[in-house]
């Protein structure tokens, strides 16, 4: 994907913790990755090889100190090169992302110490991966602390984790040859900030992939879970205050219930 002089496109940040909770989102399920770039947006969505989960990022160009895109611009990047350019950025970086006449694109990393970076795009033939359209019967709002401790909990005996939600009360359990795990949140505890129930549901979910994305979302201090019985689950964090927010979808697990 070649970017050509007139297909200016440039993205700063003030830090550089948006980009490393990106691109360690995108590592958790591709190994290449094809960010699209409007006059309105940055986005990027892409769907794990084995089409069991999806991330869907949007960062919007007020969210940017600094956006620029004269035209619609598509590069394409392997994630493991894009993940070691990023990790040489440190949290207080501003970090500067641009298009060059070549088939590259350049980072610049700035406090005082100043990196610069060219890094060559590369062909990607992935179609962009369809949103899932889907009403859920179930909202949790809660703690990215306390969801990561209940799904850690539960892994040391399950592979998976049963979600189950009423009126005023969440489980969380699991269940293996080893023996059995459950984690239970009241409406009222500290840790769940919203509940809301209009059907009762229960969904199982592969722990590894929640836990993954979870942790590399180091941005977010919340989350936000949608689910239905059966239905795939969706969780919602923010990047920023500003509307930058990456949604990741992850389907169901068979129980043996």
């Amino acid at each position: 994907m070649k970017a050509n002089p007139e297909d200016l496109f440039l993205a700063k940040t003030a830090s550089a913790s948006e980009w490393k909770a990106v691109s360690s989102a995108i590592k958790t399920l591709v190994e290449e990755a094809t960010f699209e770039a409007t006059s309105e947006a940055l986005s990027f969505r892409a769907m794990d090889p084995s089409h069991v989960a999806l991330v869907d990022l949007l960062w919007p160009n007020v969210s940017f100190e600094r956006y620029e895109c004269d035209k619609p611009f598509k590069f394409s990047l392997r994630v493991e090169d894009f993940v070691k350019l990023i990790g040489r950025s440190d949290t207080k970086d501003s970090v500067e992302i641009s298009s060059t006449e070549e088939d590259m694109i350049m980072m610049k990393f700035m406090n005082g110490y100043k990196r610069e970076f060219t890094i060559h795009l590369i062909e990607s033939s992935a179609a962009t991966a369809p949103l899932p359209k889907l009403e859920f019967d179930t909202k949790i709002s809660l703690t990215k602390s306390v969801f990561e401790k209940v799904l850690s909990d539960i892994s040391v005996v399950s592979d998976q984790v049963t979600i189950q939600a009423a009126n005023d009360k969440l489980s969380f359990s699991g269940k293996s040859d080893i023996g059995a795990a459950s984690v239970q949140l009241d409406k009222t505890g500290a840790d769940i900030l919203e509940l809301q129930v209009k059907a009762e549901s229960k969904g199982t979910y592969n722990i590894d992939y929640l836990l993954a994305i979870t942790k590399a979302i180091s941005t977010a201090d919340t989350l936000t879970c949608e689910y239905s019985s059966k239905k795939p689950v969706k969780l919602d964090f923010k990047l920023n205050e500003q509307g930058a927010r990456i949604h990741y979808f992850l389907a169901p697990r068979v129980s043996s219930d």
